[in-house]
């Protein structure tokens, strides 16, 4: 299997709030390196999830993947972060992205350019964070003369999860990492590195490729089919692809972790598992243990 990288699980959008510090903390003693939490429109509240997760754990790092940024102000979003971040140091990583249009609209807050929103948006909170005076008049953002008070001692890493080439290339300019959604396995990781690596171009800040997976680990084939299906079917929809390209972690617990290794293979730097089903610990636990040896 290729060298590790970090190893992250998802809390499902489907699963209740009541139950996520007993998995954070099931998934700290199990030995992942991270607990993502996603916000998707009506589900869960990601910062608050954030902070739950944060608040039930002692060493696992919290990623938030991700916050419309068309749903926060930038001065509201630097000061939640900072608050986290300031409470539980090295800990977070705060994803940002376009949030989805249909949803955006449905609430009346799609912006008429979601690539300048999101580039202002980063460019203000990073200011923000790193304790200095923001002042912007952009397309989508306004901001005259705002600090923090209370700015953390150590910015926590600002990611965004998006998909298209020239979003790819701002957060490779803009961002300190990448989240590439479920789905998307070597071909399009290859594509995205590209795009990123563009965006890189002339600074020498780090960039954490996270690359979201589903996962569904069972021994009988049947099962994992059948389970799948639906998911894939979701993928196909979404990325465009045939289904032949839509990659995820299934199959008995060496073949789940074996797709886990061909994203790290590919450029991931870390891979988070999304489990399909009610019961994630069910093939949580298996494929961790085994990750561990």
């Amino acid at each position: 299997m290729a060298q590790r990288g970090r190893l992250g699980v998802m809390y499902d959008r489907d699963l209740p709030p009541e139950g996520l510090a007993d998995l954070a903390r099931t998934v700290e003693e199990s030995g992942a390196d991270d607990l993502w939490v996603v916000e998707d429109l009506a589900w869960a509240g990601a910062v608050s999830s954030a902070a739950v997760a944060l608040a039930a754990t002692s060493r696992l790092r919290v990623g938030i993947g991700i916050m419309p940024a068309p749903l926060r102000n930038p001065v509201l979003l630097a000061m939640e972060i900072a608050t986290l971040a300031r409470a539980f140091p090295g800990r977070l990583v705060a994803g940002l992205g376009h949030g989805v249009r249909d949803w955006m609209a449905q609430v009346g807050a799609a912006p008429a350019s979601p690539l300048s929103l999101l580039g202002e948006t980063l460019e203000v909170t990073r200011t923000l964070l790193a304790g200095g005076t923001a002042t912007l008049d952009g397309r989508e953002v306004r901001v005259d003369g705002v600090r923090l008070v209370h700015p953390p001692a150590e910015p926590p890493p600002l990611v965004t999860g998006v998909l298209g080439p020239r979003s790819l290339e701002l957060s490779g300019r803009l961002a300190d990492g990448t989240i590439m959604a479920e789905g998307q396995g070597p071909g399009r990781i290859a594509t995205a590195l590209g795009h990123i690596g563009r965006g890189r171009a002339g600074h020498g800040r780090p960039h954490e490729l996270i690359v979201f997976t589903h996962l569904f680990a069972h021994d009988d084939p049947a099962v994992v089919e059948a389970a799948t299906a639906p998911v894939i079917a979701e993928s196909q929809a979404f990325l465009g692809v045939p289904r032949s390209e839509v990659h995820l972690a299934a199959g008995d617990t060496a073949t789940a972790l074996e797709r886990v290794g061909v994203l790290w293979e590919a450029g991931a730097d870390t891979v988070v598992l999304r489990p399909i089903g009610p019961d994630p610990l069910s093939h949580l636990r298996p494929v961790l243990t085994a990750a561990r040896r």
